[in-house]
């Protein structure tokens, strides 16, 4: 039997929960790639709580000396075959990586770079950027969540060292996703308090709704982000709009599973993402998606079949297409419906961890040739 070659997964996973640590546990978990590989993991966190996230402290200092630490170790006595890393992608998160990475290729050990972020194409005219860019992505390969992303990269890869390989979550199963409707449609947002994630446009568009009279309930879930609880509710009070919006916190399991059986539609009016794991979530649980053209999305939400796809920043249309949907609950189902049946066609946890399989497979096949 031959030896299994080893591969160092330099990747993020929780805490703090966000997509690309989610993403991070579920192939740290993948009983398919832990067999095939020989494999050993390294959390590239410095973060452990989402407060965090873009704050400097000499604790963070020192989190990431010992995962410097870590890799080095590793690389000189494990000798890896590959090293799989989860990449940020642009300053000042992107240079703390690019250490890691360029010390890896000092080794000459191959690297595939996977990101759940874009920003290279915003930073690549930075003197200081674009020659770690040159540098990080010489002689190796990255995968991408969706072709819509790979101009981010453009000028630093070629589309022939670029994979695409789209996420994917647990499918719950088959579940009667209509029970426990109420008579006021539900509006559902889900992510953490943050500018970028839209949700003053949602206010906006809710302020909008209630303006003309049209009922319903827009429930926010999530943690606290750059818009803190009292920010959030004060913009709630000042918009008049107590009696129909509600944020309730973070909320985890069988909790979050009932909040997405008793919603009706989904909406994500996001500024800045690449493929919320989220829209996932509320597809499995069949319902419509409203989102934005932005990053990979469109892979997801197929415009007037699964959902409504709007311009960023605009509370007019987003209040036009929940119009739509809150008004022809026949429209909300068949949404609902096709919806559910890509999710289970396309981003299950199950083909995410064969497509990312038989990617690390054809990249270590491609090192033997080479």
């Amino acid at each position: 039997m031959s030896k299994k070659k080893k591969i160092l997964f330099i990747i993020h996973y929780p805490p703090p929960v966000h997509g690309a640590a989610n993403v991070g546990l579920q192939i740290k978990n993948s009983k398919a790639i832990n067999e095939y590989f020989g494999t050993t993991f390294i959390n590239l966190s410095t973060s452990k709580s989402v407060d965090e996230i873009g704050k400097g402290s000499i604790t963070k200092l020192l989190r990431y000396i010992s995962i410097f630490n870590q890799v080095l170790k590793n690389v000189i006595f494990n000798r890896p075959d590959l090293c799989y890393m989860s990449m940020t992608s642009k300053s000042p998160p992107f240079y703390k990586d690019a250490i890691l990475a360029l010390m890896v290729k000092l080794f000459n050990i191959k690297l595939v770079y996977h990101f759940h972020n874009k920003g290279v194409s915003e930073n690549q005219n930075k003197q200081l950027d674009n020659f770690l860019y040159k540098l990080v992505f010489n002689n190796s390969n990255v995968i991408l969540l969706s072709e819509n992303l790979y101009p981010d990269i453009k000028k630093y890869v070629d589309k022939s060292q670029v994979y695409f390989c789209p996420n994917g979550i647990t499918d719950s199963g088959s579940i009667d996703f209509t029970e426990n409707k109420t008579d006021t449609i539900q509006l559902l947002f889900l992510s953490n308090l943050l500018v970028a994630k839209g949700i003053f446009v949602l206010l906006e568009a809710c302020k909008r709704l209630k303006e003309q009279n049209i009922h319903f309930n827009c429930t926010f879930v999530g943690g606290e982000g750059d818009v803190n609880t009292k920010q959030f509710q004060d913009e709630i009070d000042r918009l008049k709009l107590n009696d129909c919006v509600e944020y309730i916190g973070k909320k985890f399991g069988k909790e979050k599973e009932q909040i997405f059986k008793e919603s009706d539609i989904f909406v994500h009016p996001t500024l800045n993402d690449c493929f919320p794991l989220v829209l996932l979530e509320a597809m499995q649980f069949s319902l419509p998606v409203i989102s934005t053209i932005e990053g990979g999305i469109p892979d997801i939400v197929e415009e007037g079949n699964t959902g409504f796809l709007i311009p960023m920043s605009n509370g007019n249309i987003l209040a036009e297409k929940l119009e739509i949907l809150i008004n022809n609950k026949e429209l909300r189902l068949k949404m609902g419906k096709a919806g559910r049946n890509k999710f289970a066609n396309e981003f299950t946890i199950d083909k995410f961890e064969n497509k990312m399989l038989n990617i690390l497979k054809n990249v270590i096949n491609n090192l033997q040739i080479q």
